[in-house]
């Protein structure tokens, strides 16, 4: 959890959730660029970024030693 590749991999991974967060308010909503209320989707995109990286850190005690895998190699 203190290296450099395990922050690297959680921010990766993290930003991968925030957008995939993002692009799913906007098709799910089915409404057009300019009527997403974007603050609520930042918010909600934000929190599941932090919950990534919650789950990165929780994930250093059960896969690989030193890593934000859930799998061993």
């Amino acid at each position: 959890m203190w290296t450099k590749d395990f922050w690297t991999t959680t921010l990766e991974r993290a930003i991968r959730t925030l957008a995939q967060v993002l692009l799913s308010m906007i098709v799910v909503g089915e409404t057009g660029f300019l009527d997403v209320d974007w603050v609520q989707a930042g918010s909600v995109a934000g929190l599941a970024a932090i919950a990534s990286i919650l789950m990165s850190i929780v994930a250093t005690g059960v896969g690989d030693k030193g890593t934000a895998s859930l799998v061993r190699e």
